[in-house]
């Protein structure tokens, strides 16, 4: 019988597992780590000091450097948490790094397989010449992040995943808007002040504002006189916890996402469509591998046309919304796509077995995770690889597209 898989998370220090509000990257090492965790994987995860999960914690700063006021330069920590993996890398099969750029540093010098998850944009300067040294265990979590380098050998894409099923959900809505995410300029805040104002809707909105001094100018400057010009209809919540962030998914007639910031995937669209609500947003980044036009929300180029398309949401089946979005994006899905990876980097024979050996698999799905990998790990590794797709059965195929659908 063979033995579960030591795992290392490495988990960046700004935020605790999971993060208490505002959090993407730091909300899915959670659920990964807690889904491996209960399909009997021995995982480890290198995380700020006040994290709260499974296994063993590795505390890398004493507490979540955002919320307790750091706005420096980050990258000393985060160089000090590959130190710490390092000195601990004998004791695992294979490192789960999600420290972005710093990933690549981990990658070249540890000892042992490191998959490497982009959480972030990739279309950046140094982007190119980063990328042009070959790096095993490369993962994208959208087709549309992965088409920015597509010289590169992805071990995956794999979409990412969350714990939806309990999600509030209430056929019976409000007429608010709501906007969820960051005040900063490209996610479309204010556009999404602009779009309640020409549909006549209130807008309520829960979002987070940053430390840095350029972040602190806009919301000074740019976001809060835009409130206060919009007066009573625009409510402005600040950063909510996760509870009561679905709550208000939950009262809303629709979430805007407004932004022209190219999402490598889209948190916010599958929380809020668990919560049935649809969603109006451009069509940029990974959002049409989540919102199908039509059936969870609609697109839009400008302020005016996703102004025009709030009043069609009515037609909109928001029980079917939930259901779907409840089977693509779960945390055992996600899972199922990052077994299919480990096996894959740990090879074909001794450790590679033991990749979800014993594992108690959620989803099932034959969907590819990586090249001859299937999330669900029912197919064997074929003599050539297939070409790569997400874990979405009806994602489009990077090798034949540079861009997703």
């Amino acid at each position: 019988m063979t033995r579960p898989l030591r795992i290392a998370q490495v988990a960046p220090p700004m935020e605790r597992v999971p993060p208490r509000a505002y959090g993407g990257t730091e909300r899915i090492v959670y659920e990964l780590v807690k889904e491996l965790d209960r399909r009997g994987h021995q995982v480890t995860t290198f995380a700020s000091g006040d994290s709260l999960v499974p296994g063993t914690l590795v505390p890398t700063v004493a507490e979540a450097l955002r919320p307790s006021g750091y706005s420096g330069d980050a990258s000393p920590w985060f160089y000090l948490t590959i130190q710490q993996v390092l000195d601990q890398a004998g004791e695992f099969d294979i490192i789960h790094s999600h420290l972005e750029w710093a990933s690549f540093l981990l990658a070249r010098v540890s000892p042992i397989p490191v998959v490497s998850t982009f959480h972030g944009r990739l279309d950046l300067s140094w982007a190119a010449a980063t990328f042009g040294r070959p790096t095993p265990g490369l993962v994208a979590i959208s087709a549309n992040q992965a088409a920015t380098h597509p010289e590169v050998d992805w071990a995956g894409v794999v979409h990412n995943g969350l714990t939806l099923d309990d999600s509030p959900f209430d056929r019976r809505r409000g007429d608010a808007l709501c906007f969820v995410g960051r005040v900063a300029p490209e996610k479309g805040i204010v556009e999404a002040i602009d779009i309640a104002k020409a549909t006549g809707r209130p807008l309520r909105i829960a979002a987070k504002a940053g430390p840095m001094a350029a972040e602190r100018e806009y919301f000074d400057t740019v976001f809060m006189p835009a409130v206060e010009a919009a007066g009573a209809t625009v409510e402005f919540l600040g950063e909510l916890e996760q509870t009561d962030r679905d709550l208000l998914f939950a009262e809303s007639y629709a979430t805007l996402m407004p932004g022209s910031w190219p999402e490598p995937f889209g948190l916010v669209a599958i929380e809020a469509l668990a919560c049935g609500t649809p969603v109006i947003a451009r069509r940029v980044g990974g959002l049409p591998e989540i919102i199908r036009d039509g059936v969870d929300g609609f697109f839009g180029d400008d302020v005016e046309q996703l102004a025009y398309q709030v009043d069609r949401v009515e037609t909109l089946d928001r029980a079917e919304i939930r259901a779907s979005v409840l089977d693509r994006f779960s945390a055992g899905r996600m899972t199922d796509g990052y077994e299919a990876i480990y096996r894959t980097m740990l090879g074909s024979a001794g450790s590679a077995e033991d990749a979800g050996s014993g594992a108690r698999s959620e989803s099932g799905s034959g969907s590819v995770a990586g090249n001859g990998s299937t999330a669900g790990g029912v197919s064997e590794r074929s003599e050539e690889p297939r070409p790569l797709k997400p874990v979405m059965s009806d994602a489009p195929d990077l090798a034949a597209s540079g861009r997703a659908s």
